[in-house]
């Protein structure tokens, strides 16, 4: 067991796990691009509240997969040690491939959180007729 409480098998896994994640980066990139596309062309029309609610959600839902995919790499570029040992994470995440890798991952994660604030529209709800 390392110091992280995992065992050889387990930082295997993980790794293997965030190098499939990590390799749809790009692509997943193309779909915050075609769904932030899609949402702008949907205001810019004057679409109904609820295509603009369900075109948010899928933006949300795209840029939370980006994310991921973008903190899964920054794993992979620190590597299995960064697994066990919190120091060589530390020594690692000071590379400057990893540290952009970072930023990425961090801009992706403001992008979303800001998104999910301030940029799905909110849906009234239905009034009930009697």
């Amino acid at each position: 067991m390392g110091l992280g409480g995992h065992s050889a098998a387990q930082v295997r896994e993980s790794l293997m796990a965030d190098r499939e994640t990590a390799a749809r980066l790009d692509d997943l990139l193309r779909e915050v691009a075609a769904a932030q596309t899609a949402l702008d062309d949907a205001r810019a029309a004057d679409a109904p509240v609820e295509e603009l609610h369900e075109r948010g959600l899928v933006l949300d839902t795209a840029l939370t997969e980006a994310m991921r995919a973008a903190y899964a790499r920054e794993r992979v570029l620190i590597g299995p040690k960064g697994y066990e040992d919190r120091l060589q994470r530390r020594k690692r995440l000071a590379r400057p491939e990893v540290r952009q890798a970072t930023e990425v991952a961090e801009r992706l994660l403001t992008v979303r959180e800001t998104h999910r604030l301030h940029g799905v529209q909110r849906v009234p709800p239905q009034v009930r007729r009697a």
